[in-house]
């Protein structure tokens, strides 16, 4: 049977750092102009739950077009990955989530197999929880390590593993970065693996604006939702006086910079309080809050990336449209 240490008893160690990388993050970013808070921030456990609601809705076609990438071509990606089949093979995953794909991705591997093992590693504990629930429930022979943490403020640390490791960043998370964000992640990452280890990465492809808006700009308001939870987190955990119902969500395609980016924007002029940052924002009618960005993605652009952080691209697939790609890439000098 499949064993995994629980969740909730790794996140009492993890809420001290969460809560201090939390003040951190709003004096850095609401305190300078343009303001901004990092996307990390959306996922406390009802952030986590609007956006697995997301993930469904029919503009919202990243989820579906990888995940049919994955069905069809799991097989090969995890016999590319681990061409040494007698050792025992580790999937490690950036941003886990509740793992829905990533269930495709490890049947596959049980199926060349018999020694495999899996680390999902998210900020949100929720989505673990119910994560490895349905690992343990589906996939009873893989052993599972949990781990909460932000790995953006705090890199992974990657015990060392007798066998092969195939580091995850799916979803299009590396999306939410800024190209020199983007290649730290990906070199610390690259740090923790060793010869013969591989990264699979997920990216959301350059396409029509029409197409990009409406998945980020929904017709049943859960993006919005989930755009404005974000101030609910900062209300709920560090005391803020936030008035949602003056914040309104926008989204523009940036052209220039090739990303979708998602805002907050204040509809009248008001101040308002956080009590446990010690801070006092006034905000004028019209000034937003830049709370995401959704990078998209070239052929060209996926390569240079992941050279620039030591990779070397090796398979790539694709759907019919060519609107995403999921690459595996090894270590360069490896």
């Amino acid at each position: 049977m499949a064993t995994y240490s629980r969740v909730l008893d790794i996140e009492r160690r993890a809420t001290a750092d969460t809560r201090q990388a939390l003040t951190h993050e709003v004096r850095r970013g609401l305190t300078k102009r343009p303001r901004s808070l990092s996307p990390w921030m959306f996922y406390d456990a009802e952030g986590s739950r609007l956006f697995e609601r997301i993930t469904t809705l029919p503009e919202y076609y990243p989820t579906r077009t990888e995940r049919a990438i994955l069905a069809r071509h799991a097989d090969a990606i995890i016999d590319a990955a681990h061409s040494d089949r007698s050792s025992p093979l580790r999937l490690v995953e950036l941003g886990a989530g509740t793992a829905a794909k990533t269930v495709i991705l490890l049947e596959a591997a049980m199926r060349i197999s018999d020694d495999v093992s899996y680390m999902p590693v998210d900020v949100s504990s929720d989505a673990l929880e119910l994560a490895c629930q349905n690992i343990a429930c589906e996939l009873p022979e893989v052993r599972i390590q949990p781990i909460v943490q932000n790995y953006i403020t705090h890199p992974l640390q990657l015990e060392l593993f007798d066998g092969t490791t195939l580091a995850l960043y799916i979803g299009s998370s590396i999306g939410n970065f800024s190209p020199e964000e983007a290649r730290t992640i990906l070199r610390n990452l690259g740090f923790q693996l060793q010869p013969g280890d591989a990264l699979l990465l997920g990216t959301d492809m350059v396409k029509d604006e029409p197409i990009l808006l409406t998945a980020y700009d929904d017709s049943e308001g859960i993006t919005a939702a989930f755009n404005l939870n974000i101030l609910h987190r900062v209300n709920k955990e560090l005391g803020a006086d936030f008035d949602t119902a003056r914040f309104r969500h926008r989204v523009l395609w940036n052209s220039i910079e090739s990303r979708i980016e998602m805002h907050l924007e204040s509809t009248q002029q008001q101040v308002v309080n956080i009590e446990d940052a010690e801070l006092n924002l006034h905000f004028m009618r019209g000034e937003t809050i830049h709370t995401e960005n959704s990078y998209k993605f070239t052929d060209q652009s996926i390569r240079t990336l992941l050279n620039d952080a030591s990779f070397e691209a090796g398979w790539a697939w694709q759907d019919s449209r060519s609107w995403y790609t999921v690459t595996l890439a090894l270590r360069q000098g490896q």
